[in-house]
């Protein structure tokens, strides 16, 4: 009997153990701080940066979310126009809170701007003006695709669309909005900011301060020893590092306690070992995106100030982009993975910038060729150099993205931000909204749009 005892006691003791070890590895607490930051950090965005009610950010784009509805009941917000913050709070025990910013964009704590950021954001955004009332096409077919696009299924997830932006032969022929939404409101790119990071870089490298098949200058990977020491700068762009930097956006993971957690987001990333050989195997990872960014800091130099006036001066400014913001971590490194934003028609007008092959009235801005660089399909994944494409094919030899034209690529971000260039079509479609159907917000809607505008228009 003390035998059996003993032994229940023991795996007693061994299962504690084991759920010890399992919650010390797993740091709910860690990922509980991560869903109140992502909560407080949304809504300051959404709120304060492109003026939408706290109610309508909260049912559009936080209630849906995958694993939010657990969290949901103990969960709650408060937004202060005064002192312009949100605070969210779960349980009563894990706070954050995000600030806005005017002309800069929203922070949490970790990364709040320095007076010299704030004042280079501050000159950008005071150059602005206000853009024309929204183009009107009466043309039956236009009128039809858009509305479709807009339009609600009858069951699942809500589209939410909150702008379409239409650009044939680099004219303005199409646009919508949602209520609320107008022309001239910044709205957050998320992951389509990783296009906007592969324009800098594009920039940089035709001035001939960067190549992108050389060894990535970032320090801590200097010494010729260091496994890390052979990763390119197109393998970063092209998610095919080899770093172990896993994002699954559960809030366990690495790239999640970067974006959330860090104030030095590139230097986190830049520690990550290398799982396996640089450019064999593709994976997806915003800690890619982070080095970039700290590698476009210190090229560029300045700090953030220096980066904001380089990207105006270089990029923004020549396409008439006027309603940018762009944020930064606690180092100053361009959170270039998710955190850009711009109106939908500088949006377009960006997609223009590639679908020109980076002319702009006779003026070259990125490389010649950038543009097929950018597209060439990246090992067997849909995904080009800081786009995502369809010029490749499936292992059958079918187009990936049924539907799309097959010289279709595209800039994606979270919730359907997407910016659609197609070549064949002299198209760019810009189409931006909340959309929470993960991994693909609305891909079939997206494609259908895509045809019905071509069709259209042609």
């Amino acid at each position: 009997m003390k035998g059996m005892i003993r032994w229940k006691f023991l795996i007693t003791f061994a299962l504690v153990a084991v759920m010890a070890g399992l919650i010390a590895w797993k740091r709910p607490d860690r990922a509980l701080q991560v869903a109140t930051a992502s909560v407080a950090q949304t809504l300051c965005a959404d709120v304060f940066v492109s003026g939408l009610a706290p109610d309508r950010v909260f049912a559009e784009n936080i209630a849906p979310m995958q694993g939010m509805r657990i969290l949901l009941p103990h969960l709650r917000y408060a937004v202060d126009t005064t002192q312009r913050t949100v605070t969210a709070q779960w349980h009563g025990r894990f706070t954050s809170v995000a600030t806005y910013y005017p002309g800069y964009g929203c922070a949490l704590p970790t990364m709040t701007p320095d007076a010299a950021t704030l004042q280079a954001a501050r000159e950008v955004a005071s150059a602005a003006t206000t853009s024309a009332p929204p183009v009107v096409n009466t043309d039956p077919a236009i009128v039809d695709a858009l509305t479709r696009a807009f339009a609600e299924p009858a069951s699942g997830p809500h589209r939410n669309v909150h702008a379409i932006v239409v650009l044939h032969d680099g004219k303005l022929i199409a646009e919508r909005y949602a209520a609320g939404v107008h022309p001239d409101t910044p709205q957050l790119g998320y992951s389509m900011s990783k296009s906007v990071v592969n324009a800098l870089l594009g920039i940089l490298v035709r001035q001939g301060k960067l190549d992108m098949h050389a060894p990535a200058p970032v320090p801590s990977w200097s010494a010729p020893a260091d496994p890390r020491h052979a990763i390119t700068l197109d393998q970063l762009s092209r998610m095919t590092s080899g770093l172990d930097l896993t994002e699954d956006d559960s809030g366990f993971d690495p790239v999640s306690t970067m974006l959330f957690l860090q104030k030095d987001m590139a230097t986190y990333a830049a520690h990550a070992a290398l799982r396996i050989p640089p450019g064999t195997q593709w994976e997806y990872t915003s800690g890619n995106t982070l080095i970039l960014g700290s590698i476009l800091r210190d090229t560029v130099g300045g700090g953030a100030p220096g980066l904001i006036r380089f990207a105006r001066r270089e990029l923004f400014d020549p396409l008439g982009m006027q309603h940018v913001l762009m944020e930064f971590d606690g180092a100053q490194t361009l959170v270039g993975s998710t955190r850009i934003y711009a109106s939908a028609r500088d949006w377009a007008r960006f997609g223009q910038l590639y679908l020109d092959d980076g002319m702009l009235d006779g003026r070259r801005i990125l490389p010649e060729g950038w543009s097929a660089y950018v597209s060439k399909q990246t090992l067997d994944s849909i995904y080009g150099a800081g786009f995502w494409t369809n010029t490749g094919t499936a292992a059958d030899g079918s187009h990936i993205i049924t539907g799309m034209p097959g010289d279709a690529y595209f800039a994606s971000g979270m919730n359907g931000q997407r910016i659609v260039i197609v070549p064949s079509r002299r198209l760019v479609i810009v189409r931006l909204g909340s959309t929470l159907d993960p991994p693909n917000f609305d891909m079939r809607g997206l494609v259908r749009l895509v045809n019905d505008v071509s069709a259209a228009v042609h």
